[in-house]
């Protein structure tokens, strides 16, 4: 099968290369999906996961890309829940080959369903942004109507879907990100937008939810803006910590029942992905070395 893989972790996206791979074969449990189309976050090359398995052995060549929309062909010993030619979502084991191929063998407890009128595009742009901003927002941020979050990179994968849901769940939210990313950041839904280069980020006052997705300095300040009993939620590692409040940070994981909650928004019009470039396998490399900054995660259409 064709599949993008990398072997040089210093070469970054510029070591990619597509090349032919033996077609894997689901294990217990798993199941063997055709992909359609394939999500990939480009830092996801500074991972360990990338490079090594759980007991630290290098498994280069390895295929990058944990997100994808397609079709199970086969189905492992013992696997229940999915059924061969159903169309499926969702996000793959980090220490185990990816997405960026025509063919890739997932547990099978990590997809869900894909209605049928959602794109497989739609559908692949969606597993780490959408559970990332759930889980941020709902498991680890314990959201409440009436409460007022701030959220960082408001126009981005992420910060899009943290915005949309934090306010259909009745949150009041402040979005923040580059001056020229205000209007895609009202356009989701922020109330308020702060330029990062050009605001005061303090002016904001205090708010009940930080969801922080840059660390660094933007990260340490944003503690200092969590009130008493508020929470900092971060994906961008370990940092401050609001003074009489909680910070917290997480590791995305996969959940069937909130991919299903995800993409039941999206059917229904309540809740709409970013999608940039959408790219061929063959032209991935590319997609992921572009001369120029988009806006949008890149999609890669693995099927016509």
């Amino acid at each position: 099968m064709k599949a993008i893989v990398v072997t040089d972790q210093a070469a970054g996206t510029g070591g990619m290369t597509l090349t032919e791979r033996p077609k894997p074969s689901p294990a217990a449990n798993d199941v063997l999906v055709q992909i359609h189309a394939s999500g990939f976050t480009p830092n996801e090359l500074s991972w360990p996961s990338s490079w090594t398995d759980r007991l630290d052995r290098d498994r280069t060549p390895s295929i990058p890309g944990h997100e994808l929309a397609g079709v199970v062909t086969a189905l492992g010993y013992g696997t229940a829940g999915l059924s061969v030619g159903q169309r499926v979502f969702g996000l793959t084991d980090w220490t185990r080959d990816g997405t960026l191929a025509e063919y890739a063998a997932v547990e099978a407890r990590n997809l869900a369903p894909l209605p049928g009128d959602v794109e497989f595009t739609v559908g692949a742009s969606l597993p780490i942004s959408g559970l990332t901003a759930w889980q941020g927002l709902f498991e680890h941020g314990r959201l409440q109507a009436g409460q007022s979050v701030l959220v960082h990179g408001a126009a981005g994968g992420v910060g899009s879907m943290v915005t949309q849901l934090a306010l259909e769940a009745g949150a009041y939210v402040i979005g923040t990100g580059r001056a020229g990313n205000r209007q895609t950041a009202l356009d989701f839904g922020a109330q308020e937008f702060v330029d990062l280069e050009n605001d005061t980020l303090e002016d904001v006052g205090g708010v009940d939810l930080v969801f922080d997705v840059f660390g660094g300095d933007i990260g340490q300040r944003s503690a200092g803006l969590a009130r008493d009993g508020g929470t900092l939620v971060s994906i961008a590692g370990p940092g401050a910590r609001p003074a009489n409040g909680l910070a917290i940070d997480f590791v995305v994981e996969s959940d069937r029942a909130q991919l299903g909650e995800i993409v039941q928004r999206v059917r229904s019009g309540r809740l709409r992905t970013s999608i940039g470039t959408v790219s061929t396998l063959d032209d991935a490399v590319s997609a992921f070395n572009p001369t120029e900054r988009v806006k949008g995660k890149t999609v890669i259409r693995v099927r016509p």
